[in-house]
């Protein structure tokens, strides 16, 4: 599933032919994907100018003109490409639909925007604008692992007396928005930190130390355009390619790259997913 960095290079290579763009024409090509779409959702976007493009956790957000925000989340194989070849600022030669294109946006600018997802978990949803924080989609998620908001101190109070492992906790949205399982692998490792550990006995200083870390795991994972593992692609098709700078992920059997280490990288199953990390020095 697509994490924060992978939604966040989405939504940087979208503003481009989207933002201050109208959609002139939206083509829903299904009644639904996880759940329905929202009443008229076609004739509720055709018209209507894209003000800004904004993410919340996994949420990539359209605003528009109408006062209304389209909450787009991408599932397990979603993806929004933009079509066609550049000719200027126009889009040219817009490919034939594919079966699995579900949604499709005619820019004003010329681009064509499609979501297609093979499996169908992704989802869309209507609602307004104002008072967005409050959707039942967004109303309980934590602060953004990017912000101010989030800091050493918050996640010392948040940790404090947690009997689950902190592998766990920092995957609970309700804590932290948009950490997935790769970039929990990946920061707990730059960190030194065992997954196992349970949250509530890392000391305050570790966790000073943490929070840097999952910063600068992030911004290093959104300049390489996420990590394409097998359905994840840039809004221009591309790649990303931060798979190829991974330590831990998806690496078992591989020597430990933490320099003096001399460790393996072994996997593990936490809540039915696959951990990766250095027993030897992640403690």
């Amino acid at each position: 599933m697509p994490e924060l960095p992978e939604v966040e290079t989405v939504k940087r290579g979208l503003a481009p032919v989207m933002e201050g763009y109208t959609i002139t024409a939206a083509d829903v090509r299904r009644p639904d994907l996880r759940w329905p779409f929202p009443p008229d959702m076609a004739a509720r976007l055709t018209g209507q100018e894209v003000l800004s493009l904004g993410r919340r956790s996994k949420y990539l957000l359209v605003h528009l003109g109408s006062g209304e925000t389209l909450i787009v989340h991408l599932g397990m194989s979603g993806r929004m490409l933009i079509s066609g070849e550049t000719q200027g600022v126009h889009y040219m030669n817009h490919a034939a639909p594919e079966k699995h294109d579900h949604v499709v946006f005619d820019m004003s600018g010329g681009a064509r925007v499609t979501f297609n997802d093979p499996r169908r978990f992704g989802a869309m949803d209507l609602a307004p604008t104002e008072g967005l924080e409050a959707h039942k989609l967004i109303a309980s998620i934590g602060p953004e692992p990017l912000g101010n908001t989030f800091n050493a101190p918050y996640l010392a109070e948040k940790l404090a007396g947690k009997r689950r492992p902190i592998k766990s906790a920092l995957l609970d949205q309700r804590i932290v928005a948009g950490l997935g399982n790769i970039y929990v692998c990946e920061a707990l490792h730059r960190a030194g930190i065992s997954p196992t550990r349970l949250a509530g006995q890392i000391s305050e200083k570790r966790i000073g130390a943490l929070v840097p870390i999952i910063r600068s795991t992030l911004e290093e994972a959104i300049e390489a355009g996420g990590s394409s593992l097998k359905d994840h692609r840039q809004a221009d098709g591309d790649l990303g390619y931060f798979q190829h700078r991974f330590l831990a992920y998806d690496r078992e059997g591989a020597p430990c790259p933490r320099e003096g280490c001399g460790g393996e990288i072994k996997r593990i199953v936490q809540s039915g997913r696959s951990t990766f990390y250095c027993p030897r020095c992640q403690r």
